[in-house]
């Protein structure tokens, strides 16, 4: 795949003082991973070892350090321009001053040394003993036979490729922990990945605040960021090191070496994902004036590996929690419930009305019903559930639908929709033996009108229950179930309302609503339907709406992909082939996956209109659909260009 870039981070045994030995791991490493990643990044030091203390101020060290950073240059020759290229640390000398830097070494070449900005000098740190640091406007030097090698650390490394064309920055250790870091002003200057060179030892906490600081300066940055730190093998005289190596992306780490690990992570970067984010963050945009300096171009002639498999986690469900999920289910569960709170203060309403089906979208609905009275200390029938069989609601469902009802203490009210439908056939002459889409809308719509003219009767409002895919594939009646006066699950994807539903309804049962959790567990087993055509003959439902449109997991996986970070068809295509791979679970062949693409795009385009009218509901994460804040589109979009 073109969008994407693959680092190695890795933390080689140290041999103190012995550039030779070190350049050996370091080259061993290469020479097994040159063609299975972009580019190799090292930690502070790592020609030397970070630990060499005054050693770093004999001349035999310094200049096999050179010797060696030359070494590795030419054996990266062998590799020509597939061969990832290779960032390595090592003091270096210019001027009569000793400075401790990364290097940029790619085909053969010594592309750029980027000398460290900010020095720690303070507790177990000193090392203004041995080297400079301050900002540094680079120039041209030359290293040996090789000529015009950038030195500063004001320079950009531009990947110069036909598909892709990648910037990143260098910043080593320290740099990272100060208030304007020079990661930071890179990145608003167009450096799309970060690589840090660290020597960062082990005390209490530090592990979690490493992984604060790299995800707080990434989500600000909207960058990639590799962050290698030293290993186990440097002096243990004082301090300890344990080689924790991150990946962050966007704020959100992607890969990990805890400490005392092997120190080896290799990752795939998603530009995509950084360049839709910046695109889309005009804050980070309006930050680049206060922060624009002059950085030299340097250019990295390379050709990036193939990516068949892509080497990063990609969940098939990405709306699910993948951990804490019963408090990440609770959290979004409160912001449902606050919603709807604010809106029963504010209409001052007597009742607030809910279809209940049985089904997944009604359930949740009325348990944020349920919880929202709750809280404001109003009974719990002040929840008027309505049931409203008709053609195809089966035994299954309404037994479901009753006895929830009952535990959570709602007005319980059946209201059949046969005869009243059955007389709106006769009136529009609809053949009820003809089994449409009008058989099936007069029903939606009947619901609809009963569920609006109870709340008038009763001094309330209707609650929407209908979710985020069908809002997004329009797999809802137009002013049937797609119409309410708030809609609860509005942004709550199906693979996300089945979490929900299972969650918190299990949370509930354990917490005051005893005998619930044997309903939820049924509810979450019914297969989804709208349940508008006749069931089968021995009374289970006929109608599954997966075999109509297709898997809400493939449907939730397209929408999030097209919505939050904006990607192609054939990018979405790609990371869905590579997330059926990784999964246990979910097995789509990629002609399943080509055609349910097709129709995702189909009818999402189609059914701009249904959402150009969407109902108020409370945003509570990254991707929704509403027409006042996320998804401004035209109804008229000429979509034909992205059936693959």
């Amino acid at each position: 795949m073109e969008n994407l870039l693959r680092a190695a981070a890795f933390s080689p045994r140290v041999h103190i003082g012995n550039v030779e030995k070190n350049c050996d791991e370091i080259e061993k490493f290469y020479k097994e991973n040159c063609y299975n990643a972009d580019i190799i990044v090292t930690p502070e030091l790592s020609l030397t070892g970070y630990t060499c203390g005054d050693l770093f101020g004999n001349r035999h060290l310094i200049d096999n350090a050179l010797k060696g950073l030359l070494k590795l240059s030419e054996m990266t020759a062998g590799y020509g321009i597939k061969g990832a290229a290779l960032v390595v640390g090592l003091p270096f000398e210019k001027s009569g001053e000793l400075f401790n830097c990364g290097a940029f070494i790619q085909n053969g070449e010594v592309l750029a040394v980027i000398p460290k900005t900010y020095l720690p000098n303070y507790s177990e740190f000193y090392e203004k003993r041995w080297f400079s640091g301050r900002r540094y406007d680079g120039d041209y030097i030359d290293i040996g036979d090789k000529k015009r090698t950038f030195f500063g650390n004001n320079a950009i490394i531009e990947l110069n490729s036909e598909s892709n064309k990648v910037k990143i920055g260098i910043e080593i250790c320290e740099d990272a922990w100060t208030p304007v870091s020079p990661g930071r002003l890179l990145s608003l200057n167009g450096a799309e990945i970060i690589l840090n060179l660290s020597a960062s030892n082990e005390v209490i906490g530090k592990e979690q605040f490493r992984r604060n600081l790299i995800g707080g300066i990434t989500s600000s940055c909207i960058c990639g960021y590799v962050y290698t730190s030293a290993g186990r093998y440097e002096s243990t005289s004082d301090i300890v090191f344990g080689g924790h190596n991150l990946m962050y992306e966007n704020g959100k780490m992607i890969a990990e070496s805890k400490p005392f690990d092997d120190g080896v992570i290799i990752k795939d970067f998603n530009l995509t994902k950084i360049r839709h984010d910046r695109i889309a963050n005009k804050s980070f945009s309006d930050c680049k004036a206060d922060c624009l300096r002059e950085y030299a171009s340097i250019c990295w002639n390379k050709q990036l590996i193939e990516k068949d498999e892509i080497k990063q986690r990609i969940p098939m469900t990405p709306f699910v929690p993948s951990y804490n999920k019963l408090e990440r289910s609770l959290s979004i569960f409160n912001m449902q419930v606050a919603g709807l709170q604010r809106r029963i203060e504010t209409t001052g309403s007597k009742c607030i009305v809910v279809g209940v089906s049985g089904g997944l979208d009604s359930t949740l609905a009325l348990l944020v019903s349920a919880q929202a009275v709750k809280n404001l200390n109003l009974p719990s029938s002040t929840v008027l559930g309505i049931t409203m069989p008709g053609f195809g609601t089966t035994d299954r469902t309404a037994g479901n639908a009753r006895e929830l009802m009952k535990i959570l203490g709602c007005d319980i009210r059946e209201i059949s929709i046969v005869d009243s439908v059955r007389q709106h056939f006769k009136d529009i002459g609809q053949d009820e033996s003809v089994k449409d889409i009008t058989y099936e809308n007069c029903q939606a719509r009947e619901r609809t009108q009963i569920l609006m003219d109870v709340a008038n009767k009763e001094g309330g409002f209707v609650i929407g229950t209908g979710d985020l895919s069908e809002l997004a594939l329009g797999w809802c009646t137009y002013n049937g179930d797609h119409m309410s006066m708030y809609a609860v699950n509005t942004s709550i994807p199906k693979t996300l309302v089945r979490t929900l539903v299972d969650e918190v309804g299990h949370y509930l049962g354990r917490n005051g609503f005893e005998g619930i959790e044997p309903i939820i567990e049924d509810i979450i087993d019914t297969p989804v339907s709208p349940e508008l055509l006749p069931p089968n003959e021995d009374g289970t439902i006929a109608q599954k709406t997966e075999d109509t449109v297709g898997s809400y997991v493939l449907h939730d996986f397209f929408m999030y992909y097209t919505l939050r970070y904006g990607m192609t068809p054939k990018e979405i295509y790609e990371q869905c082939r590579n997330a059926v791979r990784q999964s246990e679970e979910y097995k789509f062949s990629d002609e399943e996956i080509a055609k349910w693409l097709k129709v995702f795009y189909t009818r999402f385009f189609r059914q701009q209109f249904k959402r150009n009218c969407m109902p108020d509901g409370v945003k509570v994460g990254t991707v929704s659909v509403s027409p006042r804040g996320d998804l401004r589109l035209p109804s008229e979009v000429e979509f034909e260009q992205f059936l693959l």
